[in-house]
């Protein structure tokens, strides 16, 4: 006899399921053009379930992209791990995130549906994080003598917010790789301001 599985097991593969399925989705037809029924049916499921794991549509975008910020945030920590010390480390994760606005997935769900229907990045649950990361780097920085004594929650929002607007210009231009071109140098002198004796 097979043993069904326990409920909490259950209602995390539903919630994984339509994450995924929402997910393809919104990445191949976007936000207004996919539908509910679109990811429901994919997923074999009802309505009912998106409303019970996510309220609506606007919940389970806001899902997908919390998902694929913790892929890039994965991503970013081994750029990071890569540097040969940790300034080079620092710059490289901060210039990788502007980067992935060349990405297709993330310039599309992330960059351009993502503001446009939950409003402003930095109002989003997974701002804190990104702040609170940006700050610990700074704090070591400051601490190891290699940039200037600056307030570190300060610097960390500055350099989200001058990161996060970048990737938006690249991911919204016309000509993205070229916008790309002009943003992540500007983006790097901005970054060696911080720098002692810059």
């Amino acid at each position: 006899m097979i043993k069904p599985k326990p409920r909490a097991e259950r209602l995390a593969a539903t919630r994984a399921t339509l994450i995924a399925a929402a997910r393809r989705a919104f990445g191949e037809k976007g936000y207004a053009e996919a539908s509910m029924d679109d990811f429901t049916a994919e997923a074999g499921l009802t309505r009912g379930a998106l409303y019970h794991h996510f309220g609506d549509k606007k919940g389970l975008l806001m899902a997908v992209i919390l998902q694929i910020d913790s892929e890039m945030a994965t991503r970013l920590n081994a750029i990071s791990a890569a540097a040969p010390d940790r300034w080079q480390g620092f710059v490289d994760e901060n210039v990788g995130y502007i980067e992935m606005a060349l990405e297709p997935e993330i310039q599309r769900i992330v960059l351009r549906d993502g503001p446009a229907v939950l409003g402003d990045p930095s109002q989003w649950p997974n701002n804190d994080g990104c702040i609170a990361a940006i700050s610990a780097s700074v704090q070591r920085l400051k601490r190891e003598g290699l940039i200037r004594d600056v307030d570190a929650e300060a610097a960390a929002r500055l350099i989200c917010g001058a990161s996060t607007y970048a990737a938006q210009w690249i991911a919204n231009a016309e000509d993205p790789a070229a916008t790309a071109r002009r943003a992540i140098p500007a983006f790097q002198a901005l970054m060696e301001g911080l720098l002692r004796g810059a």
